[in-house]
């Protein structure tokens, strides 16, 4: 018989778990995609609580999930929001918990339209809508101010403008520079720092924002929300004296009053002042109008009272007034002489009486009393300490005599059943229950085995 021998020629097959198979993919999407760029549509756009931004790139044939994660929105000027086009740079790699393959996004450019209006107009949108530019909630500008702030670079032309502007029409103004840089990274910060500064202690009546012209990325510390809310808590008027005057910040719309240029701004100050010595012309040429009336009435009324007969003797009355006069300094003289004397008086008998006190003696007697009311005091005590130990002890010898003790010992007992109740009544207790029995010395227990109950 001839043995046959069988080979199997087929290969093994590994099998490979879904872990594993999610993990190879994921380790080769991430050697052979580390550094992309894709361009696309944003569809699907949220934002979680943690500050991740997640999102859907698309194009008209497909898409792609996308991570923004928060530590990486640094610089990013404006916000992903549905319908964008951009341009994200990242790596790829798989979320294995969904099997889904996604960019992780280093950083975002906008296609087409610029990073920064998209900011600026987001920004705007969303600050109008909580408020922050309505004009019931804007602050008048002081009429007067004697103290005025102003927040600048200390090196540019913009607040030496200022400066020269106040001093020249406001000779008696004290005015407070805070250096800040206003522009480049920090350069919000420094002015939120400022604005603060002011408003802590009070400092000043008004706050200029000064800085000269630029491009929008030079005027963009300006456009940063956290300025444009420190402005909006300010309790000091601001005004902004921002760019040029087509240049347009947040800012400005945020602030009490804007002003077309740092100069423009020192002059509404100015204003003020004006307005106020216009007004303070305008009070004083009525003044005078009112004074020259007033004289005019006055000098009809003396020639009319200058006719009547007693202006025909003014010498006759004025020195019936010097006499009354000199009667009532001589009146005023006396009494004043007779008030002196009896003060005197007064205090000479208080000064004798005082004299003659003698304080040794009132201490004395004080002493004497008082050593008296103290033994009377012992006395009392004592007496009173006697009597309450009397009656404690004629409380103790009747307690002893009529105790229960007492009464054991005259061949009495007191017999409790067996959950220490005492025993009245012969019902209480049924035969074969235990009794006990406390004697005068010693205690019983016993077994009823008969009971009478009359």
């Amino acid at each position: 018989m001839t043995q046959q021998l069988t080979f199997n020629l087929m290969p093994t097959r590994h099998t490979f778990t879904v872990s594993e198979l999610t993990g190879k993919i994921r380790d080769l999407l991430a050697k052979n995609f580390t550094d992309i760029s894709v361009q696309g549509e944003i569809s699907n756009c949220r934002a979680a609580q943690s500050g991740h931004i997640y999102f859907t790139l698309k194009d008209d044939r497909a898409q792609v999930k996308c991570v923004y994660f928060k530590q990486q929105q640094r610089g990013i000027k404006f916000r992903p929001e549905d319908g964008l086009q951009i341009t994200v740079r990242g790596s790829i790699s798989v979320y294995e918990q969904r099997g889904e393959y996604q960019i992780y996004v280093e950083k975002i450019d906008l296609v087409g339209q610029g990073a920064l209006q998209l900011a600026f107009e987001q920004l705007k949108k969303r600050l109008e809508a909580e408020g922050l530019f309505d004009a019931s909630r804007k602050k008048p500008l002081p009429l007067l101010p004697s103290r005025i702030g102003i927040v600048s670079s200390p090196k540019g032309a913009a607040v030496r403008d200022v400066v020269r502007i106040l001093t020249r029409r406001f000779p008696n103004v004290h005015l407070m520079l805070y250096p800040v840089r206003v522009q480049g990274e920090g350069a919000a910060e420094e002015i939120v720092k400022a604005l603060k500064f002011f408003n802590k202690g009070k400092l000043v009546d008004v706050l200029i924002l000064a800085r000269g012209g630029g491009s929008m990325e030079d005027l963009w510390s300006f456009n940063e929300e956290i300025v444009a809310r420190a402005i909006f808590a300010s309790e000091i008027p601001v005004i902004s004296g921002v760019g040029h005057e087509t240049d347009f910040t947040i800012a400005d719309f945020v602030v009490d009053v804007r002003a077309s240029t740092p100069s423009a701004a020192a002059e509404l100050v100015v204003q003020t002042r004006r307005e106020f010595d216009k007004h303070i012309a305008e009070l004083r040429g009525a003044l005078a109008e009112q004074m020259r009336y007033r004289v005019l009435v006055l000098s009809r009324r003396i020639h009319e009272l200058s006719a009547r007969p007693g202006f025909r003797r003014p010498l006759d009355l004025l020195r019936q007034q010097r006499q009354r006069a000199d009667e009532m300094t001589s009146r005023l003289a006396l009494g004043l002489r007779t008030r002196l004397e009896q003060s005197r008086k007064r205090y000479t008998a208080a000064y004798l009486r005082i004299a003659s006190f003698d304080f040794r003696v009132k201490i004395a007697t004080f002493r004497l009393r008082l050593e008296k009311r103290t033994a009377d005091l012992g006395v009392r005590i004592e007496r009173l300490h006697r009597a309450k130990r009397e009656r404690w002890q004629r409380l103790a010898l009747q307690l002893q005599e009529r105790g229960p003790l007492k009464v054991l010992e005259r061949g009495y007992a007191i017999a409790t059943d067996a959950t220490g109740n005492l025993l009245r009544d012969a019902a209480q207790v049924a035969l074969g229950d235990t009794v006990a029995i406390q004697l005068h010395r010693g205690r019983l227990s016993t077994e009823v085995k008969r009971k009478d109950e009359q």
